[in-house]
């Protein structure tokens, strides 16, 4: 089996994960990661819409989008 190599970020969420040791610490952080990547999301999706890259139409395409693979 091959060993996983670490970064140095990834070391020290590791750390930090000692102080999380009840399942009330272990849910705010969830939520605390959850609402970063939501709010990064947000960001980007504000940035395309001021750089043009989406508008009011491509939105509206994405209502009969169907993206699934067809199993024959």
């Amino acid at each position: 089996m091959e060993a996983t190599v670490l970064n140095e970020a990834q070391l020290e969420l590791l750390r930090m994960m000692a102080a999380f040791n009840t399942p009330e610490a272990v849910k705010d952080l969830k939520q605390a990661i959850s609402d970063y990547f939501a709010q990064k999301a947000d960001e980007e999706l504000e940035r395309l819409w001021d750089e043009g890259i989406l508008t009011d139409a491509k939105v509206e395409s994405f209502r009969t989008l169907h993206e699934r693979t067809a199993y024959k």
